[in-house]
């Protein structure tokens, strides 16, 4: 059968798919001529897509913003997007506070709060009328021949692929990942996060609150507003919802009655944005860290959840998969600005290689930072609870602290 050959094939039209091709579509050989991409997503793309009171949103960081900018994808994300002004981080009963403000570091905002949906018909808005793009849709990988010099790919619909480079985007249960035998490990944190979409009594004003409970901790980030017929249009705040839980625990809370639940979370929440004046649909999630035991194969790379899904509590998941497909796109970059035969091998081991070198400082630094405060706010010994407290005391007035873990909440 005929084979199609590209330099690159993506393996998943989800963000960080999307956010790969729309890194590597301005990419040209020495000679001027476009990289060839293909991108293969099993669902069907959607256009235009209607906006909920329950659309699923990310917390992207500062450096995420700053990079969709230089996508050119920014300006239609922002506008649909809620600047996070402060972090707001408290321990229910105990004295410890702690404070974080975009106005003391000369920034607009520390982050944003966007839906996945706006973000995801940004990004196929941004390729869908590139010409050295091709979608293979609705379809998916099933076979994999790592070749000294290409790939070698069939799809479920028989087609066949060639590359230079396969790029896994295919999320945390990627086929790249499993057809490649790559091995995972598996930390599972015995929580699950029930993650909902509230509306508020009071108006937010772009505050971020990670508030730590003796069952876990609950982030509550700012959204816009939503307005629907069902909704008290006294309502000021709609905010996200992520409550880390004991499993047993995420589940009772998910099947009370909205008010009941609405009570509870304003028990343990407390009254920081008044009362809850609407609860959206509730989902459960089982939570663990997972890491592919290697980010790089024979001619392919794992991106985003492909490579690691980690614990919310920083909200840094996200945001980790986008600095790995910046890191890639700057290498393929370099690769063929360096190229003098203008036969540049964007696949190379070396450049893999490299791309694994420099990745996983950065992963991990976000898991410790992340493993860290799972251990130290999830648990209710004494000694815990007082160095915590303490910790958030000492973070408030001791700048270099503060000013490390600022920096790694706007993703740099």
């Amino acid at each position: 059968m005929y084979s199609q050959h590209f330099d690159i094939v993506i393996s998943g039209g989800g963000l960080s798919g999307c956010l790969m091709v729309l890194s590597l579509a301005s990419l040209k050989h020495r000679n001027g001529t476009p990289l060839t991409i293909a991108i293969i997503e099993s669902t069907a793309i959607k256009q235009s897509i209607k906006q909920t009171f329950d659309d699923r949103v990310l917390a992207l960081a500062h450096g995420s913003a700053s990079y969709l900018q230089q996508l050119g994808a920014w300006s239609t994300i922002k506008k649909q997007a809620c600047a996070i002004k402060d972090i707001h981080i408290s321990d229910r009963g105990h004295y410890g506070k702690a404070r974080l403000s975009a106005q003391d570091y000369n920034v607009n905002a520390l982050g944003y709060v966007v839906a996945m949906s706006v973000i995801g018909e940004a990004l196929v808005n941004s390729i869908e009328n590139s010409n050295n793009i091709t979608w293979f849709t609705p379809d998916a990988i099933s076979k994999i021949e790592f070749k000294a010099q290409q790939v070698d790919i069939t799809l479920n619909s028989q087609q066949q692929l060639t590359a230079k480079l396969l790029l896994g985007c295919d999320g945390g249960n990627s086929i790249c990942r499993q057809l490649a035998n790559i091995a995972v490990s598996q930390n599972d944190y015995q929580q699950s996060a029930l993650i909902a979409n509230v509306a508020c009594e009071h108006d937010h004003q772009g505050k971020a609150f990670e508030r730590f409970t003796e069952y876990g901790p609950i982030a509550m980030l700012p959204m816009t507003n939503f307005i629907a017929p069902n909704i008290d249009s006294n309502s000021q705040g709609r905010c996200s919802l992520v409550w880390t839980l004991p499993p047993t625990q995420a589940q009772k809370m998910a099947e009370l009655s909205d008010d009941k639940f609405a009570q509870q979370l304003e028990q343990n929440f407390g009254t920081w944005l008044g009362k809850i004046t609407y609860v959206g649909k509730r989902n459960v999630y089982p939570l663990a860290l997972i890491q592919a035991k290697q980010q790089t194969y024979h001619r392919m790379a794992l991106i985003g959840n492909a490579s690691h899904t980690i614990h919310p509590i920083a909200g840094q998941g996200f945001n980790l998969g986008l600095r790995d497909v910046k890191q890639m796109a700057e290498l393929i970059e370099q690769a063929l600005v360096n190229d003098e035969s203008n036969n540049s091998d964007i696949g190379s081991l070396a450049l893999l290689n490299q791309y694994s070198d420099l990745r996983t400082k950065d992963l991990k630094q976000v898991i410790s930072l992340t493993d860290s405060l799972v251990t130290l706010f999830s648990n209710q010994l004494p000694p815990l609870v007082v160095g915590r407290n303490i910790g958030l005391k000492v973070l408030n007035y001791v700048n270099p602290l503060k000013n490390a873990l600022v920096r790694k909440t706007m993703g740099y």
